[in-house]
């Protein structure tokens, strides 16, 4: 016999407990399934003794711990006797004595909290942003996030016609209304304040330096997901992620550290298939990398490879979703993460990286490393335009030593973040304000930043 293994649906036991009536409430619950009692790990026979008082007993205490019926059969397999039980999917939630079990992948696992919340919900046919928000109204909603969306959606052609409009006719239009109550999905796409409905509709950002105890400052954007969207990338733009500067000429020229297209597209995702009742968003800035955390395990039948091709849209949230691809925000293709992972390439980046973590899905997307060399060539420019500028004598001695001190400044400084002025001085051979003079050319070119008070702060190079 040729071996089987397990899978979503199968599962070998070589003797009967009662504790594998866990494994068939996970099935009742998932896709069905059928396991085999009399076979190894391996699915070859083993054999059962006690196979005839298995066949009677087997059916009634299903049926009286879960109240579901499956199909008890016995075989026989060169004079071993092994039982299959095929167990079918139940539209309804199934529970034994008083929990819930899913099968997930090949293993079980107990539903408890936002994962059972959820689960609930999907067996009534619903998904958690289709529910209606008893305690909402219109006054929740934001309108100046409304225009913004409406603004968003020109050009793509997909927005219905809302001239004329009151709020909420705009709101059902995006059918995020149910009758005349408001659905979970219009508090957390316009509303004022979701976090009053809602825990942790936050992303949370933090700066790290060499590891994940190294933190050094972070922020919380909150507020509704046209907010946040545009938020988050102000701040990663403004405070989180300085840009390498490059000279083509006397033009001063910033590159972007990440495609802008990459960090869009990963924040969308996010806020669009985050579990909404788990935990809070996170995203990671590190010197090298940037990492994008959010709660929510795949769909059954999307697995990670799938998302690095081809693959069928199945959102979390689909009301959202809907609401996402009419303000031409998304689209309706599963081509998400293609999209982050083309940009990246294009840009010469190393692939991103998405794994299952914590409950969630982390994407981690890799900067462009800047060598040495590079920086040199940068100060060295720079000095020779600031030379230029400033007269024949300076410009000779900025062209000739402003790209070695700048080095050794950066050099320093990434060796000693604390290091202070006096010491750089005593280490380049010059004076404390030609040390400052330097350090503000720097900050200009945006390759070193000071972080925290001149007392107490550090110095962080932005170009490795």
């Amino acid at each position: 016999m040729t071996n089987s293994h397990e899978s979503q649906n199968t599962e070998f036991k070589s003797s009967w407990q009662d504790d594998y009536l866990k494994w068939i409430c996970g099935f009742a619950n998932a896709i069905g399934g059928i396991i085999y009692i009399g076979k190894d790990d391996n699915g070859e026979v083993v054999g059962l003794a006690d196979y005839a008082k298995l066949m009677e007993d087997l059916p009634n205490k299903i049926r009286n711990a879960m109240g579901i019926i499956c199909d008890v059969q016995l075989h026989d397999e060169n004079g071993k006797k092994f039982i299959s039980i095929r167990v079918n999917p139940y539209s309804v939630p199934v529970s034994l004595r008083g929990r819930f079990y899913y099968r997930s992948g090949s293993a079980k696992m107990e539903l408890t909290g936002v994962e059972l919340n959820e689960f609930l919900i999907k067996k009534a046919g619903k998904t958690w942003d289709d529910m209606i928000e008893d305690n909402a109204t219109v006054a929740d909603i934001d309108e100046n996030s409304i225009t913004k969306f409406i603004a968003d959606s020109q050009g793509h052609g997909r927005l219905p016609e809302t001239a004329g409009l009151s709020v909420f006719q705009i709101l059902e239009k995006l059918k995020l209304t149910d009758g005349n109550k408001l659905k979970r999905a219009a508090i957390i796409m316009f509303g004022k304040d979701p976090l009053k409905f809602y825990p942790n509709i936050q992303v949370k950002i933090g700066r790290f330096g060499v590891d994940a105890a190294d933190l050094r400052f972070q922020e919380v954007v909150e507020g509704n997901l046209v907010h946040m969207l545009h938020e988050v990338q102000v701040q990663l733009n403004y405070k989180f992620l300085t840009r390498p500067v490059t000279f083509e000429g006397f033009q001063r020229k910033e590159n972007d550290i990440y495609p802008i297209a990459a960090l869009r597209e990963i924040l969308l995702n996010a806020l669009v298939h985050r579990t909404y009742m788990g935990a809070t968003i996170q995203m990671r800035v590190y010197d090298d990398h940037l990492t994008l955390w959010n709660e929510g395990s795949l769909p059954y039948g999307l697995s990670l490879e799938d998302l690095k091709k081809e693959h069928s849209s199945r959102p979390r949230n689909p009301v959202l979703a809907n609401a996402c691809f009419l303000g031409g925000y998304i689209d309706s293709w599963g081509r998400g993460t293609l999209k982050v992972i083309n940009s990246c390439k294009e840009a010469g980046l190393k692939e991103p990286e998405i794994i299952e973590k914590n409950g969630g899905i982390a994407i981690t997307l890799f900067a462009q490393n800047y060598s040495d060399r590079q920086i040199h060539e940068i100060t060295k420019t720079s000095g020779k335009t600031s030379g230029k500028t400033s007269g024949k004598t300076s410009g000779k001695t900025s062209g000739k030593t402003s790209g070695k001190t700048s080095g050794k400044i950066l050099d320093a400084m990434r060796s000693n973040p604390q290091i202070t002025i006096p010491e750089l001085a005593q280490l380049c051979g010059i004076t404390t304000r030609s040390i400052e003079r330097n350090i503000e050319s720097l900050k200009k070119l945006k390759l070193l930043q000071r972080i925290g008070s001149a007392k107490d702060g550090y110095w962080e190079v932005s170009v490795d």
